[in-house]
C-alpha cells in the first residue's frame, strides 16, 4: 500500500468520523430542544395553577361582564397608567396570556402542544376579556395586549382545525353514558 492510498483512506475515515460527530451533535441538539420545550410547557402549566391566576380566571367568568357596566370601572381601564390588579383581576389574566402569546409567537414554546392543553381556555378568556382590552386600547393604542390577541387567534384556528380534539384518528371513542341528561334538560326547560 503506498502513501497516497494510506492518505486517501485516512481522509475517508476522518470524513466519516466528522459526519458521525455532526449527526450525533444534531441528535443531541434535538433532544435538548425537546427537553427545553417540555420544561417550558410544564412551567406554564404550573404558572396556570397559581392561586392568583385561578382567582382572576374565576373573576372574569363570574364578575367581569357586570363590572364593565360600571362607568367608573371602565374609566379606570381607559386611563393611562398602572391598573391595580386588586381592583381589576382581569389584568392578571391579560398579563399572563400576553406573556404566553409572546413566547408562542417567537417559538420559545411549541404552539401545538400548548394549544392542545390551553386552546379552549384561551378562546374563552379572549371572549370575556376583549371588551376590557378594547377600552384600554382607546388611549393605549392597538398594540395593547397584541400578543394576547395573537394567542387568541391561534387558539381559534387550532380549535377550528381540531373540533373533536387531537386524539389520533385510529382512536375509537366509546359513547359516554349521561344518566342525568334528561333530568337536567327537563329542569332547564321547566
Amino acid at each position: 500500500m503506498n502513501a497516497q492510498m494510506v492518505g486517501a483512506w485516512a481522509e475517508v475515515i476522518t470524513a466519516v468520523v466528522i459526519a458521525g460527530s455532526v449527526v450525533a451533535g444534531l441528535i443531541q441538539l434535538r433532544h435538548m430542544r425537546a427537553g427545553n420545550e417540555l420544561e417550558g410547557l410544564l412551567r406554564l402549566e404550573r404558572d396556570f395553577r397559581d392561586p392568583e391566576l385561578q382567582s382572576a380566571l374565576i373573576y372574569i367568568q363570574n364578575r367581569l361582564p357586570q363590572r364593565l357596566e360600571d362607568p367608573h370601572y371602565r374609566r379606570e381601564l381607559e386611563t393611562i397608567g398602572y391598573i391595580d390588579p386588586a381592583a381589576h383581576p382581569e389584568m392578571v389574566v391579560c398579563n399572563w396570556l400576553n406573556k404566553v402569546g409572546t413566547l408562542v409567537k417567537h417559538g420559545l414554546v411549541s404552539e401545538e402542544p400548548f394549544m392542545d392543553i390551553f386552546a379552549r381556555l384561551i378562546a374563552y378568556c379572549w371572549k370575556e376579556i376583549a371588551p376590557a382590552v378594547a377600552i384600554m386600547r382607546r388611549t393605549r393604542g392597538e398594540a395593547q395586549y397584541h400578543d394576547l390577541e395573537f394567542l387568541a387567534a391561534r387558539a381559534a384556528a387550532f380549535l377550528e382545525r381540531n373540533p373533536r380534539g387531537t386524539s389520533p384518528r385510529s382512536f375509537a371513542r366509546a359513547p359516554l353514558a349521561d344518566g342525568w341528561r334528561e333530568a337536567d334538560t327537563d329542569r332547564a326547560t321547566g
